[in-house]
């Protein structure tokens, strides 16, 4: 009978829930590996190992582009850069009205669903690039080294629309994750 029935859909829904849930921690785990292998072969040479963070943030969290900046005094410049999506190179001013600058500047996560929406206001240089490069969507997240921000993780997508809460959390923590290998190569070289 149908109400027989109900309970056996109700559980296999929820199965499958579980193991889509199970495989994209999987997913994580794997990638979180990857990283922290690259940073095992590369003591001396940041480059290979944020790039690996850039393609895992790519790949996890929903976006089109994944790029790490980092600060350079007054400045920061894009140290890797993975997606189709054009990233301007050379250093940019370190100001509030982009976001990898306002998160070097404030230390906090910035996320705007929509850089052509009045959200984005204050955001009037990435409102530009965004309609330059092709992007609308931005979630950008600190590199934190004693709660200092060395630089940041974007992620760009050409359509509005909000990262998810877990989109957030996954990029900080290959935000931290690039951190690690920032100071494990700033230790190694000055053994």
């Amino acid at each position: 009978s149908l109400h027989d029935a109900l309970p056996i859909s109700v559980i296999a829904i929820e199965n499958v829930r579980l193991f889509t849930e199970l495989s994209e921690a999987l997913e994580q785990q794997t990638a979180t590996a990857e990283i922290l292998r690259v940073i095992s072969q590369s003591p001396t040479d940041v480059s290979p190992v944020l790039t690996a963070v850039a393609k895992a943030a790519l790949k996890f969290c929903g976006a089109r582009d994944a790029v790490v900046s980092l600060r350079d005094g007054d400045t920061w410049f894009i140290a890797a850069h993975e997606g189709p999506i054009e990233a301007t190179l050379g250093p940019r001013p370190l100001t509030r009205g982009t976001a990898p600058g306002r998160v070097m500047v404030e230390g906090t996560v910035v996320h705007v669903a929509d850089l052509q929406s009045p959200e984005a206001d204050d955001f009037p240089e990435a409102r530009e690039f965004g309609a330059r490069e092709g992007f609308r969507a931005v979630l950008a997240a600190p590199l934190l080294r004693d709660n200092v921000p060395i630089g940041a993780i974007s992620l760009r997508r050409p359509d509005p629309g909000a990262f998810t809460p877990s989109q957030v959390d996954l990029l900080e923590s290959f935000a931290a994750q690039a951190v690690i290998a920032i100071e494990n190569v700033r230790l190694f070289t000055e053994l």
